[in-house]
């Protein structure tokens, strides 16, 4: 494959499904190399790799749990003795809160959420920093969540998670940027995977399909979306694009349903 990633070693954490299936195959369209991180539906992950190698890529499947910082460093470490050090990193994993009150939520539960959107993702970048450095050209990219700024009820700690990582961006934006690392942030709102389905059920027992004529130019945000805006940041038409946040939800919605 050749394209404006031609060269890039890019690794997609929760790239076996959803959002992450959807950036792990945009940027292996556009030439990079992609460690397609997962961590427990291994036929998943396979399938994406399968999808790629068919097109003339380069894939391969990786295994680790990013909420174990030691686990989130190796997984760094082995991609980088399988293809070289990572030069684009998109940190996409992520999990559902309970969806408990603050009333009603423990500081088990803020942890849980803060391991894996929080401090899991920070000690992969620690990890591929010297690589990312080095490159020339480094891009992190995280995706979170518009649910930032819609704040809904249940949601704290997913919320706080998603928000605290995105401090952690801007800051890395400005502390990385004489190293030629860009990082941006991603924030779709509800967009038709299978965790955005759980969702809409939970909220209301509707579908996402039952959803698409209230959203805006009549459908929820579909996973493709999100990868051409993370495929876009990482180009070279976005060299001089760091510090962002870009919300992926059409404008948003004019009844709010949901937001991942």
């Amino acid at each position: 494959m050749t394209g404006d990633l031609a060269g890039r070693i890019a690794l997609v954490t929760g790239g076996s499904r959803g959002v992450g299936r959807a950036v792990a195959l945009r940027l292996a369209a556009g030439g990079a190399v992609v460690a397609v991180n997962y961590r427990r539906d291994a036929a998943a992950a396979e399938e994406v790799v399968g999808l790629v190698t068919e097109a003339g890529g380069t894939a391969r499947a990786y295994r680790a749990s990013i909420d174990d910082p030691a686990a989130a460093a190796g997984l760094v470490e082995q991609v980088r003795a399988d293809y070289g050090p990572v030069d684009l990193l998109v940190s996409n994993a992520g999990t559902a809160s309970r969806g408990t009150s603050i009333a009603d939520t423990g500081d088990e539960e803020y942890l849980r959420l803060l391991r894996v959107h929080t401090l899991g993702p920070l000690a992969l970048i620690r990890a591929a920093l010297p690589g990312l450095r080095a490159a020339g050209r480094g891009d992190v990219i995280v995706v979170s969540s518009s649910i930032v700024q819609s704040t809904p009820r249940g949601g704290a700690a997913y919320t706080m998670a998603k928000a605290a990582m995105e401090a952690a961006a801007r800051t890395l934006a400005f502390e990385e940027r004489a190293h030629g690392v860009r990082v941006n942030v991603v924030a779709p709102g509800l967009v038709a995977t299978d965790m955005g389905e759980r969702l809409v059920a939970a909220s209301g027992g509707a579908t996402i399909a039952e959803l698409d004529g209230r959203y805006p130019f009549g459908r929820v945000a579909r996973p493709e979306d999100v990868a051409g805006v993370v495929a876009f940041l990482a180009s070279s038409a976005a060299g001089y694009v760091t510090g962002q946040r870009i919300t992926v939800d059409g404008g948003g919605p004019d009844t709010p349903i949901v937001a991942l």
